[in-house]
């Protein structure tokens, strides 16, 4: 396994501990505003590991909210008593990327702990899938399966890409955003490829469902190692 890799690995421990630290630290309860459990995330990832950097937009969305790609910047909203949450945070350790989502459920709501676990069995699942097929995989090729794993579970997929490359802060400035860099429709090229510079490529695989009805989505994400 090649330092890179490594390095990679490490830094997406270090985003579950911050991610464990914020579950045993009881911080996602109702009353609290996104923006506000969003800076003491901020400031509980400084606390542990002394962070400054975050490589995208810290993301801490709600209710209605849960619905919106990465893309939007909706009105912030008040967690709610038996709401669902996501978190989606990208932290630098050491100049390397970390990229971690996860979901939240208050309360005990049967369709919001089903779509939190459907999707977290999902992202399992395509793991597995990718895991199997990497070497012969396209961009468009894992997000069509993907796109049919969320109509299997019963949930609907807008997104228009399901993943994207991980690496050196900053990334997207050194390799670009084109298509190719993303686990997208129009993307043809082999995931197992290497980058324009010769350089072995690897992925973060991110999944959210929704259900337009209810008004709900669920979001994860991680490295695909």
């Amino acid at each position: 396994m090649n330092s890179k890799i490594n390095n990679l690995i490490e830094a997406e421990k270090k985003a579950r501990l911050l991610f464990k630290t914020i579950e045993d630290r009881n911080l996602i309860i109702e009353g609290k505003t996104e923006r506000q459990l969003n800076t003491e995330i901020v400031n509980l990832a400084f606390e542990l590991f002394g962070i400054k950097k975050f490589w995208h937009k810290r993301i801490v969305r709600c209710g209605e909210n849960t619905l919106l790609p990465y893309k939007e910047n909706p009105p912030v909203l008040t967690i709610q008593k038996n709401d669902i949450i996501f978190l989606d945070f990208g932290p630098v350790f050491d100049d390397w990327e970390a990229d971690i989502g996860k979901t939240y459920i208050i309360g005990n709501n049967e369709k919001k702990l089903k779509l939190k676990q459907d999707i977290e069995l999902a992202w399992k699942e395509g793991k597995k899938y990718y895991d199997k097929h990497k070497n012969e995989l396209t961009g468009a090729d894992f997000y069509k399966y993907t796109k049919q794993l969320a109509k299997k579970y019963g949930w609907d997929y807008d997104n228009n890409y399901c993943g994207h490359l991980i690496g050196n802060f900053p990334h997207e400035k050194i390799i670009g955003e084109e298509e190719i860099n993303y686990i997208h429709p129009n993307n043809d090229k082999l995931m197992c490829d290497k980058d324009k510079f010769g350089n072995e490529r690897f992925w973060i695989y991110e999944i959210q469902f929704i259900d337009k009805e209810l008004k709900i989505g669920g979001f994860f994400e991680q490295l695909l190692s």
